[in-house]
């Protein structure tokens, strides 16, 4: 389906932001806790760990990751792209939910 990938990525994201709240409760943490807290098997917690140390939003610590100085601009840029999804999403919702309503779906 068209819409496969996206969700894959969504489905990431998702992952990686609750590692991330994760993280900011309970820093330092380790990926044992880590997948226990979160329930994601410790391969899927390493690779949110480095995709979420590559953006430099964590950091290794000799007791777990930590979260750096970008963390507040991080989830300010990360509200603002997330409105900008939902406003996306809503008018492709409106699209389809004039197309299945028998009406003529412009745009």
């Amino acid at each position: 389906m068209l819409t496969d990938k996206i969700e894959e990525e969504f489905d990431l994201l998702e992952r990686h932001i609750k590692m991330l709240g994760v993280i900011m409760e309970d820093e330092p943490i380790g990926i044992i806790r880590l997948s226990e807290k979160t329930g994601f098997p410790h391969h899927k917690v390493r690779y949110s760990l480095r995709i979420l140390e590559e953006e430099k939003l964590i950091e290794p610590s000799p007791k777990g990751a930590i979260t750096t100085d970008e963390i507040n601009r991080f989830l300010n840029e990360f509200g603002d792209s997330l409105e900008k999804m939902v406003k996306m999403l809503t008018g492709m919702k409106k699209f389809v939910s004039r197309g299945s309503s028998g009406g003529r779906a412009t745009d």
